[in-house]
């Protein structure tokens, strides 16, 4: 493992630092109170921390049933009999000698640097600091943080009653940082059942006036806070609030307008995750709890992946005040915001407001089933009730800018409950008790984002037919349970979450539709094709290093002493645009399907998810897993080592996959595409001959009809030819209506036209750049790699009009391509 990382990392070519030190202090809890200010695109106000202190060394809950290779820190602490250390080292309490008095501190928003890996001697990355200060280390990016703060729990009155240990009078007095830290574990540690209680606890400590400045210093990737005098995390204050505001520019957040040119703000799926809109550890072993209440202008919706459904509250003239929750441990990347000027979609049929406020209260009666107890740290896990385990439809509503609302209520919202039924007649219980799905602005990066309670969707997934829209709908519904209640505890395993959601895709969309085996069998086989030639394409034109599923190997899951470690190309530009980890991820899990059967093997993920929900996962463990419930498998002569060769360690093409993608050329559906291509083919040689020719060309020949996935393969498929008529490329747009279809199928009619400079439907190409921005940066290129002084200025016409509502990352590749 790397023990020493650079300061200042380059962007563009360097791996993601993830530096905070949860082997030291671990969060638990976050309490949010953020105002949300338009003109000066800023969000700010204050976040206050609950921490626990650990000791170094812990384990991983190990899901697969044995040890694991390599020693990690644990999803969760076990509750139980707490026994606070012998206090050496006390400094005092909250409010004698916690003022800042050290000159050289800083509490404004210096840019220095530090070494986070600097030594062993340092105390920020070793198991027990000696000599130094210790500092709490947190990851933090472009942010203007104003004051540090240590806050006295003990002054709520509720606390008393935690800890049977002192009286009322003892309590109201100066208690010992022993005694703190007692009421604060007891706090974080109360049963399920007490949700309510302990979220009503953590909104009063949240409230106290601080008790003592801390000093602290920011560098390019973190925010380090000390405390004079405490050389260990478990001495350091428990409690600590942050004074902060984000920048207009800041990377976790996107100020833009939406689709009706009214301002939005969002969190966009950034490369660094949230740390630029808030102060936060990004591990994901760091799970916590969160609450959060957002000042808005009153005229905004504010969503946010909190379990429950806000109402706005008046604060003041012309601002509303949003309150949400969540009481299931997730890591901090999870959180998600937007606020902006959407409106509902509805259906007369939709869940009203009644019944989705009866089945919030799901937390609290989840603690009185009669369940089996689940493997993760104690919370109200919709597992456990009864009524959610057969929910096939949880309570869901969408949201899209005024000019969309009538798209989305045709096409959008009917999908929704024959998905999330599919989906949980597969998987069965939904881990979440709700959905919001949000129709993001057009300069949206990617077609689909889930999170907890909330999903993204572009409005490129609205064009055309329902296909693309229900696929994409599976796609983001699986996530719920890959890549939420079950995460990678290593990012860089993306498979875990990208390619499971890409297989199960397959499966939802097929039950959603209801189609006979038969067809079901014959649609995954041509998707499979579809993948195949995407996956053969991206690894023939990127580097080796970014091809592989598990970048670290052996390594994988390990982090230095105090917890801190890198995301290995993380922030590499190239890999944003690349789906290696979708695709060959989805084709292990495949090539693993064919050696089980399909229907055993769809009854071992529903076991899986009941045994891993609300932990986090390497490989090895949902392999392990697999290996040992189906014993045949290794009979077969398939091991974990070859698995880890063939798959997961290794650049290019699986071994396994080129003999399977021979089969898929002999699928019936991609028979009849391929007939249809023959006709074609022979419908241009015609067209080039002559207008006699041309027109008894256009009344011979017959086309069939085709399914949007075997169109997407028929164009691909003339691509393949050197040259296509313009006669030919108009009768192609209008037999399939081209220009009305899905963007998959649209982007490959742009690449026909751009590709025979087909000038008369560049206003085609035009549309599609700037109306489905989440897959025109390859259009871009291909643009500008002819050399063509048309298509060029059309590239750069194109993206002068769009660049300000442009995805960063996107805009900066493009930009690179173009000028």
């Amino acid at each position: 493992m790397q023990n020493d990382m650079e300061p200042n990392l380059d962007p563009s070519k360097d791996d993601l630092p993830l530096r905070a030190n949860t082997n030291h202090m671990l969060v638990r809890h976050y309490v949010l109170d953020l105002a949300v200010h338009f003109q000066r695109k800023v969000i700010s106000g204050n976040i206050v921390l609950f921490f626990e202190s650990r000791k170094y060394g812990h384990k991983l809950c190990n899901p697969g049933g044995r040890e694991p290779c390599v020693q990690r820190v644990s999803c969760f602490p076990v509750t139980g009999t707490y026994s606070p250390p012998s206090d050496a080292n006390n400094a005092g309490a909250c409010g004698s000698g916690g003022k800042d008095t050290d000159k050289n501190c800083n509490h404004g928003n210096m840019e220095t640097t530090s070494r986070i890996f600097s030594s062993k001697k340092d105390c920020r990355d070793t198991a027990e600091p000696v000599n130094e200060d210790f500092v709490l280390v947190l990851d933090c990016c472009d942010l203007s943080v104003l004051k540090v703060e240590e806050v006295d729990a003990t002054v709520v009155p509720g606390m008393w009653e935690l800890d049977g240990q002192c009286t009322e009078d003892g309590l109201s007095q100066e208690l010992s940082n022993r005694q703190q830290r007692h009421a604060l574990h007891k706090l974080e540690t109360l049963p399920a059942r007490s949700w309510r209680e302990q979220h009503d606890l953590f909104l009063q400590c949240s409230r106290v006036p601080g008790c003592g400045e801390l000093p602290f210093e920011m560098d390019s990737w973190s925010l380090q806070i000390r405390k004079p005098g405490i050389k260990r995390a478990r001495y350091f204050p428990h409690l600590v609030r942050i004074w902060y505001e984000t920048k207009p520019d800041g990377a976790s957040v996107r100020w833009t307008k939406d689709q009706s040119t009214r301002p939005c703000v969002y969190t966009m799926g950034s490369p660094i995750n949230n740390r630029a809109l808030f102060p936060c550890q990004e591990p994901p072993v760091a799970m916590s709890t969160w609450q959060a209440n957002i000042q808005a202008p009153e005229e905004c919706l504010v969503l946010l992946s909190g379990e429950n459904t806000a109402e706005p509250v008046h604060i003041k003239e012309g601002v509303s005040s949003w309150f949400y929750y969540v009481t299931m441990p997730m890591p901090a990347s999870t959180f998600t915001i937007a606020v902006g000027h959407w409106i509902e979609a509805k259906l007369e049929d939709s869940f009203t407001s009644q019944e989705d406020s009866l089945l919030a209260s799901s937390a609290e009666e989840a603690c009185s089933s009669s369940q089996l107890p689940c493997s993760h740290m104690d919370y109200p896990c919709r597992f456990q009730k009864p009524a959610a385990q057969v929910q096939a439809v949880i309570p869901h509503r969408v949201f899209a800018p005024h000019c969309l609302k009538e798209k989305s209520q045709e096409i959008l919202l009917p999908l929704l409950p024959h998905c999330l039924t599919a989906a949980h007649s597969v998987l069965g219980t939904h881990p979440f008790p709700r959905l919001d799905v949000l129709l993001v602005p057009a300069g949206f990066s990617s077609l689909g984002m889930a999170s907890p309670h909330i999903m993204f969707l572009s409005q490129s997934v609205l064009a055309g037919k329902k296909h693309l829209c229900g696929a994409r709908l599976c796609h983001e519904i699986a996530h719920a349970w890959f890549g939420l209640a079950i995460g990678a505890q290593d990012w860089t395993e993306e498979w875990i979450s990208e390619g499971f959601a890409t297989f199960f895709e397959d499966v939802f969309w097929t039950n959603a539709q209801k189609l006979p085996q038969k067809e079901a069998r014959e649609q995954y086989e041509l998707k499979a094709l579809l993948r195949w030639r995407r996956l053969r394409e991206e690894l023939q034109n990127s580097e080796e290093e970014l091809q592989v599923l598990r970048p670290n190997r052996e390594q994988t899951g390990e982090v230095s002493p105090s917890g801190a470690s890198l995301v290995k190309h993380g922030l590499n530009p190239s890999k944003f645009f690349m789906q290696v980890h979708y695709l060959k991820g989805y084709f292990l899990l495949r090539f693993l399907a064919s050696k089980i059967g399909e229907e055993p093997y769809l009854k071992f993920f529903r076991l899986f998810v009941q045994k891993t929900h609300g932990q986090l996962i390497l490989s090895q463990d949902f392999l392990h897993m697999l290996l040992e419930k189906f014993p045949e498998i290794k009979r077969q002569g398939l091991t974990l080592d070859m698995i880890y060769e063939d798959w997961l360690d290794s650049a290019g093409i699986p071994k396994p996959l080129l003999e399977e993608s021979k089969a898929w050329l002999e699928n019936q559906l991609v028979e009849e595409v391929k007939r249809e291509v023959a006709k074609w083919i022979q419908f241009n040689q015609r067209n080039r001959k002559g207008t006699k020719l041309k027109r008894r060309a256009e009344e011979q020949v017959i086309f069939k009809e085709v399914l949007p996935d075997q169109l997407v393969l028929l164009l691909e498929f003339l691509l393949e030819e050197e040259s296509l008529s313009v006669g030919t490329l108009r009768w192609l747009e209008r037999r399939y209506s081209l220009c009305e279809q899905d963007a998959e199928v649209r982007h490959r009619w742009c690449e026909l036209i751009v590709k025979h400079k087909h000038t008369a439907a560049y206003k085609d190409v035009e549309q599609f750049l700037k109306k489905d921005q989440a897959m025109g940066v390859y259009l871009y290129g291909e643009l500008m790699v002819h050399e063509d002084a048309r298509q060029q200025g059309l590239a750069k016409s194109c993206f002068r009009s769009v660049h300000e509502e442009m995805d960063p990352t996107s805009k900066k590749v493009v930009e690179e391509m173009i000028l």
